[in-house]
């Protein structure tokens, strides 16, 4: 039987995507969560193994890319499919960058919708011509960037986010529960991976990704969802 992840914090749109599913994959089992840290948790059991999970970019606790790359951080295996309202070209680009499966704007139709789902289960990749076809392109010095953040382990994406909200070491060590040394190995990893010398210079190139763009779309997004629910 195939097996789905769905994440995503709005009830109606994961009624949405059980529905595409069940079209797509009639014999199937789905679990839904509505939160990263919910996700992280049902992929770490022994028992349970996904074929595939859909994910919103925008869910609760996490900024921009910062859920998808933790979860392909920790289950590089698990493919990935964004649906989410963020369909501008640029950060479609983004998302396939960091190795997710494809991407469905949630205005698509549920045909649609099911159409992603078997081909990236078939081991294609999948996304909307219209959503990458006339977007600009990112500079090359941003893809190089954008890999070398994807290659963050998940506790140094954790740290990496920390730094970016202005925490100093202390007290990224006292969230983490770690030792403070364990923390200056983490920020010097970070920013040997970066390619930075400085925690500064790693926030000032975390920002050409467009988290906060991404951010604040998402609230938009999030505005508009609940007036037309």
């Amino acid at each position: 039987m195939t097996t789905f992840l769905l994440i995503d914090d709005h009830p109606l749109f994961r009624d949405a995507l059980r529905a595409a599913i069940e079209a797509a994959v009639p014999e199937s089992e789905i679990l839904e969560t509505d939160t990263i840290e919910a996700a992280i948790v049902a992929c770490g059991e022994e028992t349970k193994s996904f074929d595939l999970a859909l994910l919103d970019l925008t869910m609760p606790g996490v900024s921009g890319f910062e859920g998808l790359l933790e979860l392909r951080a920790r289950f590089p295996k698990l493919p990935i499919l964004v649906v989410s309202a963020l369909d501008d070209p640029k950060i479609v680009r983004r998302v396939l960058s960091y190795g997710a499966a494809g991407f469905v704007s949630k205005s698509a139709k549920k045909l649609d919708l099911a159409t992603a789902i078997t081909e990236v289960l078939s081991g294609s990749v999948y996304v909307q011509d219209e959503l990458i076809a006339n977007g600009p392109e990112d500079h090359p010095d941003v893809d190089s960037l954008a890999s070398r953040v994807a290659s963050l382990t998940p506790q140094q994406l954790r740290v990496l986010s920390m730094i970016r909200q202005g925490l100093l070491n202390k007290q990224i060590a006292y969230e983490l529960s770690v030792g403070e040394t364990t923390v200056k190995a983490h920020v010097s990893e970070i920013l040997r991976k970066l390619n930075v010398f400085s925690r500064t210079q790693a926030v000032i190139e975390i920002s050409k990704l467009d988290f906060d763009s991404v951010g604040q779309q998402s609230n938009q997004s999030k505005r508009l969802e609940r007036v037309s629910s």
